[in-house]
């Protein structure tokens, strides 16, 4: 269960003032979520509270910026879809080793290619997830080599699980019996969901062979069925309904 007192304390020791408030606004937006019946997540609507989905920034070739329009359309899909507070106005990028990171409760990596993470990305992204922060990785090809890499650096005494199929995160709000779906193929491999936990809290979910973000993008960029792209939006609300409510 993320705890206030937790990440109020990391802001206070690796951010100014000023950013503490927006954390304080957006936790309490997205993280005191009610469930009944079917997980919704509720949203509190104060000034400064709405939801955004934040993209990570990271060096070392690989694209993390494909897809812009990826983010915009799960918004859009989220809204409609359950009671959460969503912001469609902008994108929002945001560094691995920004302060600027614990200000968003729900943090999208992808890219196809390599990734490197400096000794203080790594802790920098180790901190925000340990203390509330959650990360959600798709492989959008070429790119499972270099994150497994990297995020050993993040956290070197943790290691990457496959989700069994009856885990929430595939039922939480849109039901999934076998896992993901596959949206793009690559190397006519299964899909895989992995995971990893700290102190019991899914921390991060890493989506593999199944390409997720492509079915969110605009429907002329992949031109996805639109049967499959309503199965990558589906899962994709589940993930941040779980990341969430958890």
């Amino acid at each position: 269960m993320v705890t206030f007192a937790s990440m109020i304390t990391h802001v206070n020791v690796f951010s100014p003032n000023r950013v503490r408030t927006a954390v304080l606004g957006l936790l309490l937006c997205t993280l005191l979520a009610a469930t009944a019946g079917d997980v919704l997540a509720q949203s509190v609507n104060t000034q400064g509270s709405r939801f955004v989905i934040a993209r990570l920034k990271y060096e070392g070739g690989g694209d993390w910026y494909n897809d812009p329009s990826s983010e915009l359309n799960m918004l859009r899909f989220l809204s409609k879809n359950t009671d959460i507070d969503v912001d469609v106005r902008t994108e929002v990028f945001v560094e691995a080793g920004s302060e600027k990171l614990f200000s968003y409760p729900f943090v999208f990596m992808t890219g196809h290619g390599s990734i490197r993470l400096s000794d203080r990305e790594a802790q920098n992204l180790r901190a925000y997830l340990e203390n509330g922060g959650f990360l959600y990785v798709d492989d959008d090809y070429g790119f499972d080599k270099a994150f497994r890499r990297e995020i050993k650096k993040v956290f070197p005494d943790k290691e990457l699980v496959e989700l069994p199929f009856d885990h929430g995160i595939y039922s939480v709000h849109f039901n999934f019996p076998n896992g993901l779906p596959k949206i793009h193929e690559h190397d006519k491999k299964a899909p895989q969901g992995f995971g990893m936990f700290h102190e019991g809290r899914l921390v991060l979910f890493y989506s593999y062979e199944s390409n997720l973000a492509d079915g969110w993008a605009d429907p002329d960029v992949h031109k996805n069925p639109e049967d499959v792209r309503l199965k990558s939006l589906q899962m994709g609300l589940n993930i941040i309904v779980w990341a969430l409510t958890q």
